[in-house]
């Protein structure tokens, strides 16, 4: 890197203090091409999640220009800030780990993210931050970061990917597309899929987990709501948005307004509704509970009861018609009218608080008013009048199988099974994602209607890190379609919002934990009961049954040395440190900070 020329700012320092510990400020100064004058004013400072996949492609893009941004509303206002260089955290592609022991990273990704942004607001003492996040798990630990050390700050999504267009049939096509085209033995189909399927640069641009978070933290107040939608590679993000969200932050900054003054009980319950109501992922379970936590909030006793969400739910209809369960993308969402039109339809038809504050200064009514959405098209976007579908997008579960609840299904992305409300299988039993994608891949045939399969040891410590299952998911839903069939799924993993099917996450206690979802055999009866929210093994009823399965299940575990011998053997470090100190997924799956 070639030397840069003295900057012609100020050379004087109006507040000398160490020589030692000021000397490098100047140096930053100076190249940054900033005031050396006001090394000790407080620090505004920019961050941005960075990963290998296309999620990522446009975060430097847009972290230069919010930079360029700050530093000339720093000058043209004379404002007593320092502005540092920008810092980047860094995530994994969920997309192209699903099905890899590597995506056993991708929750713990979260927890890494967030230490990494901790660390640098606290260091650096910054007291204004924008942040650039894109993937799913990176902004949340972004937005947690933010929350733990309330300074202003404001989110900028990165936005979403667009469709692919399949050259053959003229199809939109996208990531889950791809992964459900695994099980095609048609290779010239597979080639075509994998080359076209995602086009461009973004984060997946169904109401997969990236939307549905990037919803959440707008409606949380955290980002304004017409930042959410449009895609990665739209100009605003570059040339109107900088700004806009550095009147955010001198607007928190003037006004005293930090993070914990937004993510409120009412907000974390406004952002929860909207995102059931556009039928997203089963994630914002772990990640809303991880962001109250933050805020010094407890989701289940201070914002609602696992009743409450699934009267909620009950409630809500499906206002979007959106992948992976419908037609569009969050781009056709943005030309419907955007996140303003979904609030602004749910606010006049009751379900949301208005009065939430807001990173713009206004509340959440106030900032819906002069955004001045359209109306629902009624394709795209529906009404609470006519919905796309009558039932909330999740439902929690609980029963035998899951006794302290918080088993969840997204019953938007229900396809087949459930009749009256009642869904009962034959269980058939896998220790390990692997071995049911080596079945799949094998042995489809082996699959029959109404089994119900089940993944275990892959919870937050038997993975550990909880990873996704969109690759047996997809293969499964694939096989469902061609055959007329339903098999369903529960495990104590989660799942990837792509996921589609009657399949259900965060069985717990988890397996490697002695959980009930750890004596179910091949064969016994489970059922899934929409009408009572309930989750059983019939065979589990029966007291001699549960007694010798439990007392073969320790017997197990102490002939192996106090761990399961089903349950993986590991030696990277932050695996060992999750295995020893991850939370179940009623508590956000991450790592305990106690």
């Amino acid at each position: 890197m070639t030397d840069r020329p003295e900057s012609s700012t100020s050379v004087s320092l109006r507040s000398p203090s160490n020589p030692g510990r000021d000397v490098q400020r100047v140096g930053t100064a100076k190249f940054l091409g900033q005031d050396v004058g006001k090394i000790h004013d407080p620090v505004w400072a920019v961050i941005g999640n960075l990963g290998d996949s296309q999620c990522y492609l446009g975060v430097t893009e847009k972290v230069a220009a919010v930079q360029a941004a700050i530093a000339r509303r720093i000058e043209s206002d004379d404002r007593a800030n320092r502005l540092i260089a920008p810092a980047f955290t860094v995530g994994v592609s969920d997309g192209q780990l699903n099905g890899t022991p590597q995506m056993r990273f991708s929750l713990i990704g979260r927890e890494l993210v967030n230490d990494a942004a901790s660390s640098h607001i606290a260091a650096n003492r910054i007291q204004g931050l924008i942040a650039v996040v894109a993937c799913d798990k990176p902004p949340v630990g972004t937005v947690a970061a933010l929350v733990e050390q309330n300074i202003p700050g404001v989110i900028l999504s990165d936005g979403s990917i667009k469709p692919g267009i399949d050259p053959e049939t003229g199809d939109r096509i996208d990531l889950v597309t791809a992964f459900q085209y695994a099980t095609s033995t048609d290779d010239e189909a597979r080639a075509a899929v994998t080359l076209h399927a995602c086009p461009g640069q973004g984060s997946c641009g169904g109401m997969f987990t990236y939307n549905t978070m990037q919803t959440f933290i707008g409606v949380l107040g955290l980002e304004p709501l017409h930042m959410i939608a449009p895609p990665s590679d739209d100009p605003r993000r570059i040339e109107q948005f900088p700004d806009e969200l550095i009147d955010c932050l001198v607007t928190m900054t003037n006004r005293g307004i930090r993070p914990r003054d937004i993510v409120t009980p009412a907000s974390l319950r406004n952002a929860l509704i909207v995102t059931m109501a556009m039928g997203g992922s089963t994630n914002v379970m772990l990640h809303s509970v991880e962001i109250a936590r933050a805020a010094g909030i407890d989701l289940w006793t201070e914002v609602l009861s696992q009743d409450e969400f699934n009267d909620l739910s009950h409630q809500l209809p499906v206002i979007v018609n959106m992948r992976p369960f419908g037609d569009y993308s969050m781009v056709d969402v943005d030309v419907a009218g955007g996140l303003p039109t979904i609030v602004a339809e749910l606010l006049s038809a009751g379900f949301l608080d208005g009065s939430t504050l807001t990173c713009t200064g206004e509340t959440l009514a106030e900032q819906v008013a002069r955004l001045a959405p359209p109306a629902p098209d009624l394709e795209v976007i529906f009404s609470v009048e006519r919905p796309f579908k009558d039932t909330g997008g999740l439902r929690l579960l609980a029963g035998n199988l899951a006794p302290d609840g918080g088993a969840i299904l997204k019953l938007a992305g229900v396809e087949s099974g459930i009749v009256n409300g009642i869904f009962t299988g034959s269980a058939r039993v896998f220790d390990s994602e692997h071995s049911l994608i080596e079945a799949l891949d094998e042995h489809p045939e082996s699959f029959e209607d109404n089994d119900m399969v089940v993944i275990r040891y892959e919870g937050p410590r038997g993975a550990p890190g909880m990873p996704e299952m969109l690759d047996p998911t997809s293969k499964i839903t694939s096989l469902c379609r061609k055959h007329g069939i339903t098999i369903a799924l529960m495990t104590d993993a989660r799942f990837s919002g792509g996921s589609v099917g009657l399949v259900i996450g965060h069985v717990a206690p988890e397996a490697l934990l002695g959980g009930p979802i750890a004596l179910v055999e091949d064969g016994d009866t489970i059922t899934v009961d929409i009408n009572h929210s309930r989750l059983d093994c019939a065979e589990l009823n029966d007291p001699t049954t549960l007694s010798d399965r439990q007392a073969a299940w320790e017997a197990a575990v102490s002939a192996n040395g106090g761990i399961h011998p089903a349950a993986s053997v590991i030696s990277h470090r932050m695996l060992k440190r999750m295995r020893a100190i991850g939370l179940p997924a009623l508590l956000g799956g991450g790592m305990s900070s106690d």
